[in-house]
């Protein structure tokens, strides 16, 4: 049986990795990785990309980036998240915030350390990232759409710059970010229809708040319609694979998401809809390997 002490230091350690949200954080590098290996780099030796120091820099540089950015987004939406996560907020309490804001100034030093290793270059890309999270969750998560817009760039920053250390500007890369960002960008604003009732009590600005659910749910349903075109390009003009069979997914998913959509009335509606484009995003990540189902085998040597 563990002591009354170490009881409470394991839910700190609990309330620390929700905070940071570390299954994100595992599935991000887990995409990061993924696409070096089958996107942006297939011909390249499977083991000169998993062994690469400077690509595990590079992902520990984002990852601790993205753990501080969760940590002082949670410090600055502390107050709302009592009102819409309740239960998970009394987890996260656990943890003082005093402790946070230490954790969070530790993680971004790392993090910049690490990219000094890579190239000057890449200390700049990281700051720069480090501020940009700051000033989304201070200032600019405040203001309609264009807190949506910044936090979706923001969440495939660290796919960005992967794609720049490897230099590869194929068109379909593109493509693959147009729909990952759309993506996102739905799945921030569904996020704001979630959370009305708290964003209302600490006086935030978004667009189901201003202008109404309606004009919200509307403008999803256009970024799900957008989000169609890479999806049919992909399956259309691009080569990928057996990974056109996720994207046929995808299409019939998102179909239903416009429906249920249309239909959904509250926040329980609201987080089935968040959940639906949460599960695509992820599986979107395990799908990469269907681009080339021999292709791991056939690099390991």
């Amino acid at each position: 049986m563990l002591s009354r002490k170490n009881k409470l230091l394991l839910f700190k350690l609990l309330s620390l990795f929700s905070v940071v949200r570390g299954y994100n954080i595992l599935v991000i590098t887990l995409a990061q990785y993924l696409a070096s290996i089958y996107i942006l780099s297939p011909d390249v030796p499977l083991r000169q990309v998993v062994f690469d120091l400077n690509l595990f820099l590079i992902v520990t540089a984002s990852a601790l980036v993205i753990a501080s950015g969760y940590i002082i987004n949670n410090f600055y939406d502390a107050e709302k998240d009592l009102i819409n996560k309740p239960t998970k907020s009394m987890l996260d309490r656990l943890v003082s915030q005093r402790f946070k804001l230490t954790t969070y100034f530790i993680l971004n030093f790392l993090a910049v350390f690490a990219a000094s290793y890579i190239s000057f270059k890449a200390v700049l890309f990281f700051s720069a990232y480090i501020f940009g999270i700051w000033f989304y969750s201070h200032k600019l998560k405040r203001i309609p759409f264009l807190g949506n817009l910044v936090s979706a760039t923001l969440a495939i920053a660290p796919f960005f710059v992967v794609f720049v250390y490897y230099q590869n500007f194929k068109t379909v890369i593109f493509v693959h970010a147009l729909f990952l960002f759309l993506l996102i960008l739905a799945r921030e604003m569904i996020k704001d229809l979630e959370n009305m009732a708290g964003d209302m009590a600490q006086n935030y600005k978004t667009i189901p708040i201003i202008y109404g659910p309606k004009v919200s749910k509307f403008l999803i349903g256009l970024l799900i319609v957008l989000t169609l075109v890479p999806a049919l390009l992909l399956i259309k003009t691009f080569d990928v694979g057996y990974m056109y069979l996720y994207f046929v997914a995808c299409i019939a998913l998102l179909l239903l998401f416009l429906v249920l959509l249309w239909k959904s009335q509250g926040k329980r509606d609201y987080v089935w809809l968040h959940n639906i484009l949460k599960f695509i995003i992820v599986a979107g990540v395990f799908s990469i390997l269907l681009i080339d189902v021999d292709l791991v085998l056939n690099r390991i040597l």
